[in-house]
């Protein structure tokens, strides 16, 4: 997928901007009291950590995962260490 490709290299502030102008803000979950955002975008999905947690300052970090069920694996593991 060209996408994605193009995507890993643009710096963390291109992907985040994408992020918000093109894909679905599904949500947000609380991991270890911060606030993680939740984008799809197509078949991707996108955690998204920013500062002071406020979407509208710098982000933090990115992470991206393909597919839903790779997204929930993921969550469930998530879910899984905390306790």
């Amino acid at each position: 997928m060209f996408f994605k490709f193009f995507y890993k290299r643009w710096s963390l502030s291109r992907q985040v901007e994408f992020l918000k102008k093109k894909a679905i803000f599904i949500g947000s979950r609380t991991k270890e009291a911060r606030l993680i955002y939740i984008y799809m975008y197509r078949d991707l999905f996108a955690e998204v950590l920013f500062m002071n947690d406020d979407p509208e300052q710098a982000p933090e970090s990115a992470r991206m995962v393909k597919g839903l069920n790779k997204l929930n694996d993921h969550l469930e593991q998530e879910f899984k260490t905390t306790f």
